[in-house]
């Protein structure tokens, strides 16, 4: 069962917090329901959104899928993102994941619709009632 406590999110939410300066992103740390890890980025230098529409929009493989461009928030994809993002977002994504996932583990076997993960983790870029601010 998927579990995760405050005592891990105390203990990486420095290194979270470099991260985020380093890129120019404001963001909050938090746990749902105890199995969750959520990153919830509220505003910053970098421009997910426009990277996002850019790189799936240019894609011929999302394009056949219906694919529409995001407007004021996006829930990042834990599985593919390195496909939705380019550049500093991509890389701003990959030291964020990675220090989110320490020590998680995933022992899931889809076939068998058994999902067995240490917990989950969750990257929101905005809300859906408080858009991605950019430049602030």
């Amino acid at each position: 069962m998927a579990y995760v406590d405050q005592a891990f999110k105390t203990k990486i939410a420095p290194q979270i917090r470099k991260i985020c300066q380093k890129y120019g992103v404001k963001a909050t740390l938090a746990i749902r329901h105890h199995s969750t890890l959520v990153l919830n980025v509220s505003a910053g230098k970098l421009d997910f959104i426009g990277n996002y529409n850019s790189t799936l929009g240019n894609s011929h493989y999302y394009q056949s899928l219906g694919f529409t461009p995001a407007t004021k928030d996006i829930s990042v994809n834990p599985y593919h993102y390195k496909s939705h993002f380019t550049g500093k977002a991509l890389a701003f994504l990959n030291e964020v994941m990675a220090v989110m996932n320490t020590g998680n583990f995933d022992k899931s076997d889809l076939q068998t619709d058994y999902f067995h993960v240490g917990w989950y983790v969750d990257i929101n870029l905005g809300r859906w009632n408080k858009p991605y601010r950019l430049g602030a």
